[in-house]
């Protein structure tokens, strides 16, 4: 780190990393525990049991209920929670800092020594269930797990987190133990802190407690390549159909991930992308169109979102085509660049600003690099990004023989949706 860097990390000798990012001018601190295990860390049989595993463990612990640990941190005006993703599971707290230490002390108590008794686990079971069950009451939420499905087929990554009720079933005790044990290690571990907490006061409360953790191995998931890809539709009596295509990219640690960021960019992650002045300012077709970077360890994709009136399909469809046509065929101008880049730059900067983006910032740059990356050091990235750059990533991976698709929505065949985005 610099010596003007605001964070610090600690390597302990079972591998846990412990970082903090100074931030002085708050008043509050977000605290996380991060686990580098997520959905496609399951086998075949095991699917949802890292979602699952989330949830149970908040059920208690030896020494208190699972009311007492949420009333321990909302008694004093915090915020408890947790979240699980393809490649990663983080348990997080947020209050005043001066409550650091009972944030840290709750958050560790369950991740060490949840215990998972039978009646929560039945409990949160039907609870997981009827989670699963209301995805499909959100269309865009299924449409996004269909093109998962779409773009990784027979794949981990291809199945929803929620798991399936058939699976949900099927996960036993056990096999909630079994997985913590394999994965919920030293060397698995990072713990965060963002805020006006300072990294030795940090080091005092938790080094004995997370020293305790076995070292473990790093977990290694089923390597991802970009083959071939799928079309899905479901038939659903809705007012729109929401569509989504899906294109194989590069892994977070490409060289050529920040181009590809540029690209999203330009493509439809803000109002004056392409996508958004041509879909909604231009013809109307929707109320908004968007993208985004899906990037993991070896593997990547960028992705487009859009709902959409049913008889507008066909000719939204033609037009993304052309707009993403456009990247492939020339670079773009210096003007649309810059903007990108500059919003870039500018939306990373004010993420920044809050305690929860930089306890992510630095969970996911040692995830994916080994090492906390400046802010400066992004910056430059960026700006070094060029448009010929650019253009060799978009006609890499903008290829509609190749994408993936995905549609919910009423009156169309996946012979018809298929043949409309293939052209």
């Amino acid at each position: 780190m610099s010596a003007g860097s605001p964070y610090k990390v600690t390597t302990l000798a079972n591998g846990v990393r412990i970082a903090t990012a100074w931030m002085p001018h708050l008043r509050g601190a977000n605290v996380g525990v991060w686990v580098e295990v997520g959905g496609r860390h399951e086998r075949k049989n095991e699917a949802g049991v890292a979602h699952f595993l989330e949830h149970l463990l908040f059920k208690g612990t030896s020494a208190h209920s699972a009311l007492e640990l949420t009333c321990a941190v909302e008694g004093v005006g915090g915020y408890l929670n947790a979240f699980t993703t393809e490649d990663h599971t983080c348990y997080y707290a947020k209050a005043d800092a001066a409550h650091f230490g009972r944030l840290a002390e709750v958050l560790l108590e369950m991740y060490l020594d949840s215990q998972f008794p039978e009646h929560e686990l039945e409990r949160e079971r039907g609870v997981i269930r009827e989670e699963i069950m209301s995805l499909k009451d959100v269309p865009s939420q299924w449409t996004e797990d269909l093109l998962s499905e779409s773009l990784w087929p027979d794949h981990p990554l291809g199945r929803p987190l929620t798991g399936t009720v058939e699976s949900i079933e099927r996960i036993g005790r056990e096999d909630l133990l079994s997985f913590r044990r394999r994965h919920y290690t030293g060397r698995n571990t990072i713990f965060t802190v963002a805020g006006p907490v300072p990294h030795e006061v940090v080091l005092q409360k938790v080094r004995r407690s997370l020293e305790s953790l076995p070292r473990g191995v790093a977990s290694r998931p089923l390597v991802a390549r970009a083959s071939r890809t799928g079309v899905r539709v479901e038939s659903e009596d809705t007012e729109q159909v929401h569509l989504a295509l899906g294109f194989h990219t590069c892994s977070r640690t490409s060289p050529e991930r920040f181009a590809l960021r540029m690209l999203s960019v330009m493509l439809g992650e803000n109002m004056s992308s392409r996508l958004f002045q041509t879909l909604r300012e231009r013809y109307g077709y929707c109320y908004s169109a968007q993208s985004s970077v899906v990037a993991l360890a070896e593997a990547g994709a960028l992705c487009v979102y859009a709902d959409l009136d049913p008889s507008k399909l066909e000719k939204a469809l033609a037009a993304i085509r052309r707009e993403c046509g456009r990247f492939a065929q020339c670079a773009p101008s210096k003007r649309d660049l810059n903007m990108a880049v500059q919003y870039a730059i500018g939306q990373t900067r004010v993420a920044l600003d809050s305690a929860t983006q930089q306890a992510g910032w630095m969970a996911e740059s040692l995830m994916a690099l080994g090492r906390v990356v400046e802010l400066e050091e992004a910056e430059r990235a960026v700006l070094a990004v060029t448009g010929a750059e650019v253009h060799a990533v978009a006609r890499k991976c903008l290829e509609f023989g190749m994408a993936a698709a995905a549609m919910v929505g009423p009156g169309i065949s996946k012979g018809q949706f298929e043949k409309m985005v293939r052209g």
